[in-house]
């Protein structure tokens, strides 16, 4: 008999009280084999018994046959060719003569992989050692970098032990943006790790995945430099570097909230370091009894030193410069002084950065471009050859790119024509544009302006006309104290 709490409470309490199960029973008007079950609390009444039954043509003898099929599947390691519940209970018919019905072997199926398979979606929770390794991976994010909506690329790296955080926006995961940010997390967390773990990246792995991973020559050589050895993941295991799986999502929520706008994809950065050290000094896991700071400071004594000779992560090519004095590097052309003309040139492109080299000295340096058929033209380069060439100087590309309209339309006001123009633009290549602009609105307006009333206004030293000699004239010293003594001035 099944009963309401309200009833096994009197049951309970006048058994308590000390009145018998047959009185309990009459006066409650129930059997006394439910006072009996209830009236000492071995049980209550919101318990149910769970109902199993197993089928009586499950025997043994076929649940090993079951689980031979599954220890068949795993010997193969065939995805797409294991027993399912249809051709197991198929097999049974054949080849053990059973009787039983499709539905109990499918039951009986479920239940056995349920008690003897791992569920893929099981972690077991991981402990590291101080200077073990860490984690790295890559999210995205969009950005406002001078008012242009922006997918950027961030770079996060996390210890294992301490938990401290590194996180670094790029605009490609290119490899030079992979070995800049692991070399400035290096220099970040001010040591090594043992170990970096991370995803199977294409500008890492030359091929397999996970333990069969085989690096890239480049990134071979990078690890051999620094010394720490690659622990590859599985293919969609993100349990494996779950650190830095939810620092992406926290770097995302966290640092990328309110939308970042920035001038500059330095200043981004400048920002997320500030927000690194932020979590190092005032974050404390729920877990764990220490603060980030004072595990970090722990674990930075077992960290490996960083070697003093820092390695070249750039993409290096020697071009030969154009007619346009510019170089190629990877679809787009950065410009170089017109002076290198038709030379050969060395081009290191890093992950935001191009820097171009002559003879061991850089001569040009650019914000990289990513996409293709991009050109970018620095003013200065081409100022020599437009003193030259004056008649080219309103359509030329790198005083278009270069110059604002404003300036333009004042330049063409000039008396002396295109010579002047020419002139104007290397006051602004010496002085900057908005200095010569504000002169420009300081000039009284009835008057057409001249270079030499700007150049006036700039407070620039005229050249002197003293003729200096080369050499100094020898000149024989005199004794004067002869003509002193003559004078009547000598003591």
């Amino acid at each position: 008999m099944i009963i309401e709490v309200d009833l096994y409470s009197k049951i309970r309490t006048l058994y308590t009280e000390g009145e018998s199960m047959r009185s309990i029973a009459t006066r409650l008007g129930i059997s006394r084999q439910t006072v009996k079950k209830y009236c000492e609390g071995n049980t209550h009444p919101d318990v149910r018994k769970v109902y199993t039954r197993q089928p009586d043509v499950i025997t043994e003898d076929v649940k090993s046959f079951i689980l031979s099929c599954f220890h068949q599947d795993e010997a193969e390691n065939l995805t797409k060719q294991k027993h399912t519940a249809k051709r197991i209970y198929d097999r049974l018919v054949s080849e053990k003569a059973f009787s039983g019905s499709y539905s109990a072997v499918r039951v009986a199926v479920r239940n056995l992989k349920a008690e003897h398979m791992v569920p893929k979606y099981a972690d077991i929770p991981l402990d590291y050692d101080p200077g073990d390794a860490i984690q790295i991976d890559w999210g995205e994010a969009t950005v406002y970098i001078n008012n242009q909506k922006t997918k950027i690329n961030f770079f996060c790296g996390r210890l294992c032990s301490s938990c401290d955080i590194f996180v670094q926006a790029y605009y490609s995961q290119n490899l030079e943006s992979f070995l800049e940010a692991q070399q400035t997390m290096f220099d970040y967390f001010r040591g090594i790790p043992k170990r970096l773990i991370f995803d199977n990246a294409k500008v890492a792995v030359r091929e397999g995945f996970g333990r069969h991973a085989k690096a890239t020559d480049g990134y071979k050589s990078f690890a051999a430099h620094y010394a720490f050895k690659t622990d590859f993941c599985n293919i969609a295991s993100g349990n494996e570097k779950g650190l830095v799986e939810n620092l992406v999502g926290y770097a995302r929520r966290n640092f990328m909230v309110p939308v970042p706008r920035v001038s500059s994809l330095y200043e981004l950065n400048q920002s997320l370091l500030k927000d690194c050290l932020n979590y190092r000094n005032t974050h404390k896991i729920e877990s764990r009894s220490q603060s980030v700071k004072e595990a970090y400071e722990q674990e930075l004594y077992f960290l490996r030193p960083i070697p003093v000779f820092r390695f070249d992560t750039s993409r290096t090519i020697t071009p030969i410069v154009g007619d346009y004095s510019t170089v190629r590097f990877e679809k787009n052309n950065y410009s170089v002084p017109v002076r290198y003309l038709r030379k050969s040139v060395i081009v290191k492109g890093y992950a935001n950065e191009v820097c171009i080299y002559y003879n061991g000295e850089i001569i040009a340096s650019f914000d990289r471009l990513y996409g293709s058929g991009k050109t970018t033209y620095r003013l200065e380069h081409y100022i020599d050859l437009l003193e030259r060439k004056p008649r080219s100087v309103f359509q030329a590309k790198p005083v278009r790119t270069n110059v604002t309209k404003e300036l333009l339309d004042w330049g063409r006001l000039l008396p002396g024509g295109n010579a002047e123009m020419v002139k104007l633009l290397r006051l602004c290549v010496d002085y900057g544009e908005d200095r010569i602009l504000s002169i420009r609105d300081q000039l009284p307006r009835n008057i057409v302006p001249s270079v030499d009333m700007i150049r006036s206004y700039l407070h620039e030293i005229p050249e002197p006309n003293v003729l200096y000699l080369k050499n100094d004239i020898p000149v024989t010293a005199t004794d004067l104290r002869k003509y002193d003594e003559k004078c009547g001035v000598s003591k």
